[in-house]
């Protein structure tokens, strides 16, 4: 077995469709976001402010590093981890389900969130962009696929687990 790790930009419903589905299955929800967060005793926000993006993508790499040596669980990837090359060489080994979404979607349930440092400003004009960078590599990084664009919570749930149990995840 392996673990299923859910990629995708901020709004696309990682954290919310992560715990869906680990409960589904019987597995651990891991959102790599809270265990660096905890792992440095502060909020992801106040890492880049106090010290610096480069920092919190080196301790973002290592966290996921250690929770993918960990047990078979649903793990919740933060939107800009496969910038990192090492992360996107670890998660080879894994199922990766990238959770797709249009930027009208992505924006709507992002909305004003303050705890998003990398959308700061424009929302919509900051993650047009990272979409916009970050899409080739989800594309290149995952095994399955679906776009929540148009879903509700409990539809995209749904199709998760569908195509997971294609995929021969059934747990």
């Amino acid at each position: 077995m392996t673990s299923i790790v859910l990629i995708g930009v901020p709004g696309a419903g990682k954290s919310t469709i992560g715990e869906l589905i680990s409960a589904h299955l019987g597995r651990q929800f891991i959102d790599s976001d809270h265990v660096i967060e905890q792992r440095a005793g502060k909020a992801i926000s106040d890492i880049f402010t106090t010290d610096g993006e480069p920092a919190f993508r080196e301790l973002e790499a290592s966290c996921i590093a250690d929770i993918l040596k960990g047990p078979d669980s649903v793990v919740s990837l933060g939107g800009g981890a496969l910038g990192n090359e090492g992360t996107r060489d670890l998660i080879k080994d894994h199922t990766v389900l990238w959770l797709q979404t249009g930027l009208s979607a992505a924006v709507d349930r992002v909305g004003l969130n303050r705890n998003r440092p990398l959308l700061l400003g424009n929302v919509r004009g900051q993650l047009a962009g990272l979409m916009a960078a970050r899409e080739p590599i989800y594309r290149e990084a995952a095994d399955l696929v679906v776009d929540t664009s148009e879903l509700t919570i409990d539809e995209v749930t749904h199709e998760a687990i569908r195509v997971l149990a294609q995929a021969g995840i059934t747990e």
